[in-house]
């Protein structure tokens, strides 16, 4: 089924979709504040961020039970990326898929809104998400480089394949087609994340950038693409300490066992970070840096090198 395909939409799935049509009014109010010497995020995020913060009780209202507000409000406002660093990854990504968990557990959202809420809902907040990274550069957290499926997403490329599935005449070699990627990105989330990449990093050929994508093109079918990319989003995001650490548990997602958060110290990055005890561990097994050093994002790159009259953006190692 094609993301412009007619989906039945009900009345809080198209709450949900009014909801993000506001956040993204907001963005246009909220314009980039100078910042041209630096590839790195752009401070007026913080603004947008502070926004969505204060005004999430007014928008979700009418289809959270207010009871529920609070905590899945966590969620929701951990799903646009870190105020203090600038920053977004499948982290974040990960906590979008939380809220909406949320509001199925609370009856606002039933299987029959499955459909709607990949093909519209998710859609529309991976547009908002592309919008705030190109207006504030968001920069990506914890990024794979080129052995990564996207600096920022992953969800689009598992969704993205799962909608490929019985296409008869779009094959994961077909990535590698630009007429095919072009016409058909605005239908196919896999095929739109291909189209992003391919805009943003110009330097060279998807091979050179993306390897792992280029190499995933050779499986024969989408099935396969699909049952790896499951199996890849399990180890890489859900196992993940450095991702998982600041993931919230609460009433509605449950978890057994780790500790309070009062019992542990906000750090300078902005979240908390829980010691090792001892101090100690044997070498190959260091507590993980979760923050890791600041990557400027490929789409500042390609923006300031369109500033400076360039034919195509600087070339980008290793992000």
């Amino acid at each position: 089924m094609k993301i412009d395909s007619d989906i039945e939409v009900s009345k809080n799935v198209q709450l949900i979709l009014n909801m993000l049509d506001t956040l993204l009014k907001w963005v246009e109010e909220i314009p980039p504040v100078e910042n041209s010497k630096s590839r790195f995020g752009n401070p007026a995020f913080r603004t947008f961020y502070d926004k969505v913060t204060e005004n999430i009780p007014e928008l979700t209202k009418d289809f959270v039970p207010e009871p529920a507000i609070k905590e899945v409000a966590r969620y929701l406002q951990e799903s646009f990326g870190n105020q203090k660093r600038i920053d977004y990854g499948t982290g974040h990504e990960a906590n979008f898929m939380a809220w909406l968990l949320c509001l199925e557990k609370l009856g606002v959202l039933n299987e029959n809104d499955d459909k709607a809420v990949v093909l519209k809902v998710f859609v529309k907040y991976i547009k908002l998400m592309r919008q705030l990274q190109f207006d504030y550069w968001l920069e990506p957290a914890g990024s794979h480089g080129v052995w990564g499926l996207d600096d920022y997403h992953f969800l689009p490329f598992l969704f993205g394949s799962a909608q490929l599935l019985d296409h008869k005449y779009i094959k994961p070699k077909s990535i590698h087609d630009q007429d095919t990627v072009e016409q058909f990105s605005n239908s196919y989330m896999y095929l739109a994340c291909i189209h992003f990449i391919n805009t943003v990093k110009t330097t060279a050929s998807l091979r050179w950038h993306s390897p792992m994508l280029d190499d995933i093109s050779a499986c024969k079918s989408w099935h396969k693409v699909n049952q790896g990319m499951i199996k890849m989003y399990k180890a890489e995001v859900l196992n993940k300490l450095p991702i998982m650490q600041h993931f919230m548990f609460g009433s509605l997602i449950h978890f057994e066992g780790g500790a309070d958060l009062a019992e542990l110290q906000e750090d300078d990055c902005g979240h908390v970070h829980a010691e090792p005890k001892e101090g100690v561990f044997a070498l190959g097994q260091e507590y993980p840096d979760c923050c890791g050093i600041p990557v400027p994002s490929a789409i500042a790159a390609a923006a300031l090198a369109q500033r400076e009259g360039k034919q195509s953006a600087r070339p980008i190692p290793f992000d």
